[in-house]
């Protein structure tokens, strides 16, 4: 879909779309980009100053006359929440209307909390951050990231075996104590996966996998430069296809033989605790690895192994152009990638794996608020948005 539409016809959505994408434009270049007439731009531009989305700038070089003044999107009009839930963290932030992380913290979490205990928690420190960002009283909406599949218009979670009890319950309700701005739910590597395209390790490719390692298991699909989350939004949920390593291994799922059960980070973490290792979650597993752990570096290498494999039928299937590793296990990438490596490459065609990169993500902790963010952004400063702002 077009980020913007170039004719006559361009609203003041458009214009605000155009000025987004660009920038810095001058209302000589909007009016040629869109067809529009100097009137027709000076209305539409006075409309977007007016609410603050649009300021003007320092001048831009002139080859003589009076220089003509730059107009920029105004991202410091105003702030989005987020909140990326974790299985056994979850990280808050104040985005301003770039995207930009401005203040954030994080909940570490004891697993297995239900909604009515972890979102109290989310709203509370959003609500400090809030106070602390200085910009209480222009929220543009919230965005809320979870593993496993959501139900936006229900404003729930319909599948996420890492989060107990959280299926099915209004989670949307919890943050109205705060603030009246929508509140868009996604899944966690989706996110992240918007975030990397467009700012992190997959800029520049429309054809990118992004595999999310952490408590669970999860993919974001970019496919033609455009995300792809599939009829119900289950695309990715690589995490329960079953692989012979897990045959007969109940997982939390319900079922049995999923790749989570030998490669997710609640498995893992599992073993190493049954062999008198001091860990917690992936992160302490990952920092037992980096001080030599000889069972923690081997689980970490395996965990990409098994994904490789499973993964190899992504690659043949979608031939991305990269792949890029996310999550807690990225904190070892190394070590986690050295297995991937061996059985991605062993298992999927030379072909689909001729131009293939795999790669780090940029954003680290921050790509799922980066990613929240822009998924609010781009329903509450879209065109049609825009629009409605300007009727209303």
């Amino acid at each position: 879909m077009a980020l913007f539409r170039t004719s006559s016809a361009s609203s003041v959505g458009d214009v605000f779309a155009l000025i987004r994408h660009k920038r810095d434009l001058t209302r000589t270049e909007i009016g040629r980009l869109t067809g529009l007439s100097r009137t027709a731009v000076t209305a539409r531009v006075s409309e977007l100053t007016s609410r603050d989305l649009v300021v003007e700038r320092e001048q831009a070089p002139s080859t003589g006359g009076r220089p003509a003044a730059l107009l920029s999107f105004n991202a410091d009009a105003g702030v989005v929440l987020t909140a990326a839930v974790g299985g056994s963290r979850t990280r808050l932030a104040v985005c301003n209307l770039a995207g930009d992380v401005l203040t954030a913290a994080d909940i570490d979490q004891e697993p297995g909390l239900g909604p009515q205990d972890l979102m109290p928690q989310v709203v509370k420190g959003l609500e400090v951050l809030l106070a602390e960002s200085g910009h209480s009283d222009a929220v543009y909406g919230v965005g809320l990231s979870l593993p496993g599949t959501v139900d936006q218009e229900r404003g729930s979670s319909i599948d996420t075996p890492v989060l107990s009890g959280w299926d099915g319950a209004p989670l949307i309700p919890y943050f109205r104590q705060l603030t009246e701005a929508p509140v868009v739910l996604g899944n966690d590597a989706n996110v992240i996966a918007l975030a990397e395209w467009r700012a992190g390790a997959g800029r520049g490719f429309d054809d990118l996998l992004v595999v999310k390692a952490s408590t669970g298991l999860g993919a974001g699909i970019i496919a033609g430069g455009a995300p792809q989350r599939g009829a119900i939004r289950a695309a990715g949920e690589f995490g329960h296809n079953k692989t012979p390593a897990a045959e007969g291994r109940p997982c939390r799922c319900g079922d049995t033989g999923c790749l989570e059960t030998v490669a997710g980070g609640w498995a893992l973490v599992r073993t190493l605790a049954q062999e008198g290792r001091p860990v917690r979650n992936l992160r302490d597993l990952v920092e037992l690895a980096h001080s030599g752990d000889a069972l923690a570096r081997r689980q970490i290498r395996d965990s990409g192994r098994y994904i490789g494999e499973v993964l190899a039928g992504a690659v043949n299937l979608l031939n991305p152009a990269a792949l890029v590793v996310a999550g807690d296990a990225a904190g070892a990438y190394d070590i986690f990638v050295a297995g991937l490596r061996e059985t991605l490459y062993g298992n999927a065609t030379a072909l689909a794996t001729r131009v293939l990169e795999i790669r780090p993500a940029q954003l680290g902790d921050r790509g799922g608020s980066i990613g929240s963010a822009m998924m609010v952004l781009d329903q509450v400063l879209g065109p049609r948005a825009v629009d409605a702002l300007v009727a209303a």
